[in-house]
């Protein structure tokens, strides 16, 4: 169930709750990524010092990991078991791995929304190793479609369950984009077909590329099914015709009432972006794939803690913060921790990261709340 408690008076920024079997989800949300299982280098009992609300798990991994060579679903562990039964989470579809091990190898794209097409002079193409087809995707000998997909996802019981769909690459043309619309349109009538279970939200989702009337096409039809939310598929053209027009061209065909994801963004400016255009949660590998190495994000802008001029720094992470790792350990601390590699290093930084992206979601709901939401996206993108 999802309500809104504020709209911004000045966007489509709205503050609201969704409420889940595991707890309630105050949003606008983060979702942090635990692709196998587990947050990269934060401990499960450390999550809820993070203010951690809402962690997105792999369906693909999570299955390939503990299905076996066949793919058997009947002893996969729930999400559950990894993040305990107060914390919400979300699973993808399995439709991000049939890019990711596809075309994105083909093409060169970077994993994040936004990352435009890798220089062909510097890397070469790799094999795609998914094949489509119009009941789902082979991964080799294995196939994953709309149906198995909803089954994974009911076993692993996350809170927030996503439609199986295809995400294309800025290198396909119009008419690849309409044919992969047109597949997940047919993939999203399977899913709501095969959900059973009432204590997960199914959300459909919404794709067409870089293309305004495909995108406006795909939400109309995806909006007048009866799903619990809405994701929307992002995009990895950085132009005019990107992400955000994306959503611009999105957002007014879908029924304010049911929340809206937006999948695989995650920058300071995206998330000021995305939250003004009507987003209630997203999911970016940013906090924890950047602390692994060594970027720190900070209100004052993003440090890279390796370089020697914080050899000495006995200053704070960041002023102010009130992460665990702010109060036990110093710029220069952290920073002979990742010289000498120890395995603190990567937890301290992930640590403040998290918390990081996640006190500037409870800023922005503070914000909207009290109308001042353009001026808190200024202090922290002055």
């Amino acid at each position: 169930m999802f309500r809104i408690i504020k709209k911004d008076q000045n966007s489509w920024a709205r503050t609201g709750v969704i409420e889940t079997a595991h707890g309630i989800i105050e949003t606008p949300a983060y979702a942090m990524v635990g692709t196998h299982g587990q947050i990269k280098c934060l401990p499960g009992e450390k999550i809820p010092s993070t203010k951690t609300q809402l962690i997105m798990t792999n369906t693909y991994h999570l299955w390939q990991g503990f299905g076996g060579e066949k793919g058997e679903i009947k002893n996969l562990p729930t999400v559950q078991s990894f993040f305990g039964n107060n914390t919400p989470t979300i699973t993808d579809s399995g439709g991000f791995q049939v890019f990711s091990l596809g075309f994105r190898r083909e093409h060169k794209i970077g994993k994040i929304a936004g990352t435009a097409p890798q220089d062909p002079a510097v890397f070469r193409p790799e094999k795609n190793l998914v094949r489509i087809t119009e009941e789902g995707a082979f991964f080799g000998d294995q196939f994953l479609g709309p149906e198995l997909s909803i089954k994974i996802q009911e076993k692993l019981g996350a809170d927030l369950i996503l439609a199986f769909d295809e995400c294309t690459s800025p290198l396909h043309d119009y008419q690849y984009n309409k044919e992969a619309m047109e597949r997940t349109r047919q993939w999203a009538k399977v899913c709501l077909e095969t959900k059973t279970l009432n204590n997960q939200l199914l959300y459909g989702i919404v794709q067409g590329g870089g293309f305004e009337n495909l995108r406006e096409e795909s939400a109309k039809f995806i909006n007048s099914l009866p799903f619990q939310g809405v994701a929307i598929g992002g995009t990895f053209e950085k132009s005019e015709n990107g992400s955000f027009s994306v959503l611009r061209w999105t957002i007014p065909h879908l029924e304010e009432n049911k929340p809206r994801h937006f999948l695989g963004i995650g920058l300071i400016g995206d998330v000021f972006e995305s939250v003004e255009l009507g987003i209630d949660t997203f999911d970016c590998v940013i906090p924890t794939r950047e602390a692994r190495h060594g970027g720190i994000w900070t209100k004052q802008g993003r440090l890279d803690i390796t370089k020697a001029i914080y050899q000495s720094d006995e200053s704070k992470l960041e002023k102010d913060c009130l992460c665990p790792a702010c109060q036990t350990i110093t710029k220069a601390g952290l920073h002979q921790q990742f010289k000498t590699k120890n395995q603190k290093a990567g937890e301290n930084a992930t640590i403040h990261n998290v918390y990081f992206f996640n006190n500037l979601m409870t800023e922005i709901r503070e914000a909207i709340k009290n109308n001042r939401l353009q001026e808190l996206k200024k202090e922290y993108l002055s």
